[in-house]
């Protein structure tokens, strides 16, 4: 993609891009891949009532609530989605995110299918993207190959991969992650594609039509 991107020009309005798919399919990678090759793309950064860890900081790595914070956030309506993960609340703040599409920057949110639902409804013209393994026996023998996990928690993610996968028909676009360069190229021409789309140019409209 360098070579598309040497003279890219950024939107005058940024996209709001959901990745969602199973552990172990490779959507972190792909993420990063895009992070570090497209000017202007941030990765999302969240809310979440948990301790802060050493080395972390506020505004960084977390926005660090109460959790009297984030409820009142809560019924303010400030969060495009949120979640309680094992008796902590996890959430994805809205107003930095819709001044950074003001700007012109694009966000990229790696979130599970709940919470790209509940985006969806409240930004429908975000782009969703679903990343797929190339079967659920390969993505089975990728989560062994690590040797980091019992064979319970295998269990436990592969029960979650066939969860997720009802989900998938629901996106916007499906990329199988077969080959990474492959998968990487895909990746990114379906941000570039959408950053190239009208309603993200209104300064080129203006500079030809004037």
């Amino acid at each position: 993609m360098s070579l598309i991107l040497n003279r890219w020009i950024s939107p005058n309005i940024g996209a709001l891009f959901v990745v969602t798919g199973p552990s172990g399919c490779g959507k972190t990678t792909l993420v990063h891949e895009a992070l570090r090759s497209i000017p202007d793309l941030s990765f999302s950064i969240s809310a979440t009532t948990r301790s802060m860890r050493t080395g972390e900081t506020h505004g960084k790595d977390y926005f660090f609530y109460s959790k009297t914070e984030f409820q009142h956030a809560i019924e303010g309506d400030e969060f495009l989605e949120w979640a309680t993960v094992y008796d902590n609340f996890y959430g994805t703040p809205r107003k930095p995110i819709e001044k950074m599409l003001s700007e012109g920057k694009s966000i990229i949110l790696d979130i599970d299918p709940q919470g790209a639902e509940q985006i969806r409804a409240k930004r429908p013209d975000c782009v969703s993207i679903f990343i797929l393994p190339p079967s659920i026996e390969v993505l089975e023998k990728r989560l062994r190959a690590r040797n980091t996990d019992s064979e319970e928690i295998i269990q436990g993610r592969m029960q979650q991969l066939r969860s997720h996968l009802q989900h998938c028909d629901s996106f916007d676009y499906l990329l199988i992650n077969d080959d990474l360069p492959s998968a990487q190229d895909q990746f990114q021409a379906i941000i570039i594609a959408t950053l190239l789309r009208r309603e993200h140019r209104d300064n080129w409209v203006s500079k030809f039509q004037n």
